[in-house]
């Protein structure tokens, strides 16, 4: 019988970019780039993650605000449909393995992101019976909503939470609760979410979902409990 963690008691692993394959950042690199708009780490960070409204407008204003944001966010979704039709969208090598993992080891588990509840149904629902309490939590209405599935969905002290995201905003709201982080960085191409992790002090980078293993989550498991997550 595996010995369960220690201390942490809940996983919340984000669905597009984790839990998916990233269909997300193509997209948004070729809604800017063609229409004349740099492509930076700034504008990087300052639209990934934020809630659709929020989101709409800043592609918007990126754009130079040639369009509103509804429009922008319009156009942006008509974009990425044309995407993903010519590359479906895939749930990532390794996930349901690591939600396996976690499990065995002792966490509750449950699945988070921007789009509604029909977006996991279509891509994890087969898989629902591996999540706990709401299973999937929408969190648009108020991004990244760390605090939320911590203290609101669970109950929980926000040291008892391990969060695995490909973003990096999302790891200084967790880094601002004091909550254990794991980054899953894109690999597309022009993607700075690796950059912009490391700045923000991301102490665990993986490039495969296989490589948060046993060994990681223990010695992660261990940093929650002295409150050694992140560095000082």
């Amino acid at each position: 019988m595996v010995q369960g963690l220690g201390h942490l008691r809940l996983c919340a692993v984000n669905i597009d970019g984790v839990m998916l394959e990233d269909s997300f950042s193509p997209v948004i690199h070729g809604f800017l780039v063609s229409r004349g708009c740099a492509y930076t780490a700034e504008v990087e960070r300052s639209i990934f993650s934020r809630p659709r409204s929020v989101a709409g407008r800043l592609l918007a204003e990126a754009v130079g605000g040639s369009m509103t944001g509804e429009e922008a966010l319009e156009a942006y979704f008509e974009e990425r449909a044309r995407h993903v039709a010519a590359h479906p969208v895939r749930v990532s090598e390794g996930a349901i393995e690591l939600v396996r993992r976690l499990r065995r080891l002792g966490l509750r588990t449950v699945c988070y992101g921007g789009l509604d509840q029909s977006h996991f149904e279509a891509f994890l629902g087969e898989h629902a019976a591996l999540f706990d309490g709401p299973g999937y939590l929408c969190t648009d209405a108020f991004r990244p909503g760390l605090r939320e599935i911590a203290a609101g969905s669970f109950g929980l002290r926000h040291d008892r939470v391990l969060v695995i995201d490909d973003v990096a905003t999302v790891a200084e709201a967790a880094r601002s609760l004091g909550m254990a982080f794991i980054g899953h960085p894109s690999r597309f191409e022009h993607s700075f979410q690796r950059q912009l992790m490391g700045e923000a002090g991301v102490r665990h980078l993986v490039g495969s979902l296989h490589a948060v293993d046993e060994e990681l989550l223990r010695s992660v498991d261990a940093e929650a409990a002295a409150g050694t997550v992140w560095p000082l």
